[in-house]
């Protein structure tokens, strides 16, 4: 059940609501002002180029890095306030995998486990469970020495072994190939299924057609909100690449 502050700015079906959302590095703004809302169940996409904000957005509304000005409602609790409840609501899983490199993938999903405050009972079964999925002479190698696929696969795992009701996914397909990246956005959908809310950080193109709605997001700011065949009609972009280009450039040009 949602919250509801009498401070919360948010519409009845938004399970995620930033205002004026701002992170500065000394005179370095990062994250310039924005406002956005995500939808409970839905798929949204936060698209832009390296540098553009993506994770930092991320890591204020997880807590992980301090609010400059602005604020992040989960569930209608305010972020910097209800920091530990907030946590119970969440599944991150960051740019590098989330995964410590020098531990098997074992290690790894009772250490995820164990700092999520999932029961040990839970943590066995679910590592027989990933067994299933993956050979278990792989899932004893060192996380470093296993290929990014299953590397990826391992970290989605261990960020959802809390089973959370929201998934923030920041660039979860870097460095893997296509293939992979589809399977990766199919095990999206089944989560969509389940009713999760999800948060894909990319600045793959190609991706943000397989949200329900997309935010361009461009030197810390946001730019563009939107579906995506809603925004390229619009745009009469007859392309997502077409549409980000002429986003950026009107952007600049401002």
């Amino acid at each position: 059940m949602i919250d509801r502050s009498k401070d919360f700015f948010g519409d009845m079906n938004d399970i995620i609501v930033a205002r004026r959302l701002t992170k500065r590095f000394g005179h370095f703004t990062a994250v310039d002002a924005v406002d956005f809302h995500i939808k409970q169940g839905e798929v949204l996409g936060l698209l832009g180029p390296n540098g553009a904000g993506k994770t930092t957005t991320i890591k204020m509304m997880t807590g992980l890095l301090r609010i400059t000005s602005g604020s992040v409602w989960v569930k209608g609790y305010e972020v910097t306030k209800n920091l530990n409840k907030i946590k119970k609501f969440i599944g991150y899983m960051s740019q590098k995998f989330s995964l410590y490199p020098l531990l098997n993938a074992y290690e790894n999903i009772e250490f995820c486990g164990g700092v999520s405050g999932v029961p040990r009972k839970i943590i066995k079964e679910k590592k027989e469970l990933i067994t299933k999925e993956i050979p278990r002479e792989i899932l004893t190698q060192r996380v470093k020495d296993i290929p990014p696929g299953i590397r990826q696969r391992v970290a989605l795992f261990s960020c959802l072994i809390s089973d959370p009701e929201i998934i923030l996914l920041d660039e979860p397909t870097s460095g893997v190939d296509p293939e992979v990246r589809r399977e990766f956005w199919a095990k999206i959908y089944d989560l969509k299924k389940k009713g999760k809310t999800i948060l894909v950080t990319t600045h793959n193109l190609d991706e943000a057609e397989y949200a329900d709605r997309i935010l361009i997001i461009h030197k810390g700011r946001i730019i563009l909100d939107g579906e995506p065949s809603e925004l390229m009609r619009a745009e009469k972009a007859e392309s997502m690449e077409r549409l980000f280009r002429k986003a950026v450039t009107g952007h600049e040009a401002n």
